[in-house]
């Protein structure tokens, strides 16, 4: 049995560690509320644009735009949204197993250090690492949108996907391949969207109503087709961070659980250790007075 004061050092320290994930908890649960305001608040703009699309898809001829053109793909480009920090639970492991099941050539643009550094140490294709605070401003995402689409654009890669945790919950977050270039299964993407946002017979509703496009729907197409791409990446990545937070949040939370149990395990053990030390006491000196006698 270990000594008392070995015990004491031990409670300290997992007393302080406690503290220290009740802490960061508090910081976590904080960011995660707003984080999935934020993520929530853009879905219906992102389900309306993919419904103009769709509507657009059917009056304008393939050929006509290059987002919708079909080619061979010999080489795939996926951005990875991974976090920048640590103790979020498996949430950057089950994007990595994500990774590691595609056997196909593919070129990576990342988001977060953790994903980076992934890459880099699989020894995988890596165009560009990119960070974005915890707000997710537009403008932070936009340019890696815009550097992907370029990519795209010059044939450096043949798609545009994305891989992020797709938050569900506080405690599901789904590690999720989202193709986003060519657009040539817009009305799956909107099919998800749907799911994802709840929506019911309304937007079904909504979608068969016929639109109209001024000028025309070419020159509409044209101007809408780049702002969805950056619209789509931007609602991902504040998806991402919902979810960075929230398992988080979920991973302080057992910690400080199981540093409370193991508290408790090491206080009756410092008792039985004490109360140990003066049953000895107590018969040493029993022993001493006998032995006098």
């Amino acid at each position: 049995m270990a000594s008392t004061r070995d015990i004491r050092r031990r409670i300290k320290s997992v007393k302080n560690t406690r503290q220290i994930t009740k802490a960061m908890e508090l910081v976590a649960a904080s960011k995660m509320k707003k984080a999935q305001q934020a993520a929530l608040a853009g879905r219906p703009y992102a389900e309306l644009m993919a419904r103009m699309l769709a509507a657009l898809a059917d009056r304008v001829e393939e050929a006509q735009h290059p987002f919708l053109v079909r080619r061979e793909v010999k080489t795939r480009g996926i951005i990875l949204v991974t976090t920048d920090k640590g103790l979020a639970g498996p949430l950057n492991a089950n994007l990595f197993k994500l990774v590691t099941e595609i056997r196909t050539p593919a070129k990576y643009a990342v988001i977060g250090r953790k994903g980076a550094q992934f890459i880099a140490r699989t020894r995988r294709d890596l165009l560009a690492d990119f960070t974005v605070s915890d707000r997710v401003a537009f403008a932070e995402v936009k340019v890696v949108a815009e550097f992907m689409v370029q990519q795209y654009l010059e044939g450096v890669v043949d798609t545009v996907e994305i891989i992020w945790p797709r938050f569900r919950n506080t405690l599901v977050q789904v590690p999720t391949l989202l193709p986003l270039l060519p657009l040539t299964s817009v009305k799956d993407v909107i099919a998800d969207l749907r799911s994802d946002a709840g929506a019911g017979a309304r937007t079904a509703q909504a979608t068969e109503q016929q639109m109209l496009f001024e000028p025309d729907p070419e020159t509409v197409l044209a101007a809408l087709l780049p702002l969805y791409v950056n619209r789509e990446i931007h609602q991902q990545v504040l998806d991402a961070k919902a979810s960075e937070h929230s398992a988080r949040m979920v991973a302080m939370k057992t910690a400080k659980d199981n540093a409370t149990k193991l508290l408790a395990d090491l206080t009756l053990e410092y008792n039985k250790a004490r109360q140990a030390a003066i049953t000895q006491e107590i018969l040493e000196i029993a022993a001493a007075q006998f032995a006098a006698a």
